[in-house]
């Protein structure tokens, strides 16, 4: 990373490791924005119905290839949705592809988790197989017992799910998405170079309060739920430490705007159109742009087997403010921070 009196940041093209993107009408208004920051995206699964074989994947990736502004070089990396079901025999046919993971859904644990699993047991065969053939399990990391708290449902699956995972399979490179507590930053800088975690600008910046200050602010609203200031204050910890086990994933999340301000809002933050500013601030504000571009840049690709990409990206500190909103097919969609300025800004 090279930096002038640290108002301006050249970064390596960075990548996000975890991303919605959506279907249909939807992707012309999100994938552009990502392809403007990010040299690739790791593409989560979970549309109706899921992603579960090979052939779905790539046609999925064409559609968001097509949506790709001209002149934008973007390449959306695909994944496959781990049901009960699953078979090993599609781990080889997803490899030959070029599918790089397999996604993880407890069964009712976030947006279109029906399909999820309801006994990772049940998927012991497929997880053989994506463990001998080097394909990624990516985990959505809640239990989902109702009798468990919302606000421990992470740390319990640490405890219940994970370790005893990681037992059984050792060699099984697993990434920890979207952590959001103290217990699984700690857990992952404790384990060895099979565990990553990926890390949101929105659980960096914010913490609980978010979501209630000054009334209901469902657009704060997200799952893994953000967390007290204490586990935020872990995350910043991990992202900035210099642990190559941690790197960028937005799980930027589109919803309609109407659907989000339901009396049932859906769970989601959408970051696409500024995440590499609001990831720079967190690093700004923490004392540590010197690790953000091994954050945004290496760690990933590292983990992953892949190399690092080509040509970089500048951010310039300059004040600017995003739309209030973007068009959203025949609906719109209300951005994280609409309306509010934000000190970095994406010039090139």
């Amino acid at each position: 990373m090279s930096t002038q009196a640290l108002n301006h940041i050249t970064l390596t093209r960075p990548d996000d490791w975890h991303l919605h993107v959506r279907d249909g009408e939807a992707l012309r208004t999100v994938v552009p924005h990502t392809a403007a920051q990010f040299g690739r995206a790791i593409i989560m699964p979970n549309l109706k119905p899921p992603v579960t074989t090979a052939a779905q994947a790539l046609a999925y990736a064409g559609r968001i290839r097509a949506a790709v502004p001209v002149g934008m070089a973007f390449e959306p990396l695909m994944t496959l949705y781990l049901t009960d079901k699953l078979p090993a025999d599609e781990i080889a046919r997803a490899k030959d592809a070029g599918v790089v993971a397999v996604k993880l859904y407890p069964a009712g644990a976030t947006t279109n988790s029906d399909a999820g699993v309801t006994d990772i047991r049940k998927t012991y065969k497929t997880l053989e197989a994506m463990q001998k053939a080097g394909m990624p399990l990516l985990v959505h990391g809640e239990v989902t017992s109702p009798e468990i708290d919302l606000f421990d449902r992470e740390a319990v699956f640490i405890e219940q799910q994970l370790q005893p995972l990681r037992k059984d399979f050792p060699e099984l490179r697993i990434v920890m998405e979207h952590i959001t507590t103290k217990e699984a930053a700690q857990y992952v800088a404790e384990s060895d170079q099979y565990l990553g975690a990926t890390l949101t600008a929105h659980h960096l910046l914010y913490n609980r309060n978010a979501i209630f200050t000054g009334g209901i602010r469902p657009h704060y609203y997200c799952l893994p739920v953000l967390k007290r200031e204490v586990h935020r204050q872990a995350l910043v910890a991990a992202a900035t430490g210099g642990n190559a086990r941690f790197f960028l994933g937005t799980d930027s999340a589109p919803h309609p705007a109407h659907l989000k301000e339901h009396a049932t809002g859906c769970a989601g933050c959408y970051t696409a159109h500024a995440a590499i500013e609001m990831y720079a601030e967190v690093f700004d504000a923490a004392g540590a742009l010197d690790q953000f571009e091994a954050f945004a840049s290496f760690n990933g690709p590292a983990f992953y087997g892949l190399p690092r990409n080509s040509g970089t990206i500048t951010l310039k500190r300059e004040s600017w403010t995003p739309p209030e909103s973007f068009a959203f097919g025949e609906a719109e969609l209300k951005p994280l921070r609409s309306g509010e300025a934000l000190p970095w800004k994406l010039v090139g």
